[in-house]
């Protein structure tokens, strides 16, 4: 996984997480699909019947993966990209360098706003859009979320 640029001190911190984003390889990307598409198996989704599965990278090449889990109190329902985040973070592995979300729809489909915004607060990484038919889609969180609140957001009224 290559870097692409040199951070410089005058941008900003999601500026420079988009500057060292990282590049995965077809290898990676398939590894990603896959774990999601076998986790998004588990989701429990008995009333929407929309089961999504999520896969994440963490910068030691590990594997963190989440599925929906609905709930009858639908506020309470948790997206599978939260809760791969969650198994990612909670596994020590915050530094995340990549994202596959697996559903059943043509074209795939992308995270949720609530999910862009958990993603963004671990920076810019590729995230892989993929469907069971084998479509899918690159993008990133700074495509998916321009203009982006992050943890920068909260300090620059204080100084």
């Amino acid at each position: 996984m290559g870097l692409r640029c040199e951070p410089q001190a005058s941008q900003s911190l999601f500026q420079r997480y988009s500057c060292f984003m990282p590049e995965l390889s077809p290898e990676t990307i398939d590894r990603l699909v896959e774990a999601a598409s076998e986790v998004r198996d588990q989701a429990h989704a008995p009333y929407s019947n929309f089961t999504v599965g999520a896969a994440i990278i963490d910068a030691g090449g590990r594997v963190h993966v989440g599925c929906n889990v609905e709930n009858a109190s639908y506020g309470l329902s948790v997206c599978a990209e939260r809760h791969a985040v969650a198994a990612a973070v909670s596994a020590g592995g915050q530094d995340i360098e990549g994202l596959a979300v697996v559903t059943d729809t043509c074209p795939p489909t992308s995270p949720c706003g609530a999910c862009r915004q958990v993603l963004v607060e671990f920076g810019d990484f590729p995230v892989i859009l993929a469907n069971l038919e084998g479509d899918r889609t690159l993008t990133s969180v700074a495509e998916l979320l321009p203009d982006a609140f992050t943890p920068e957001s909260l300090v620059k009224g204080k100084e």
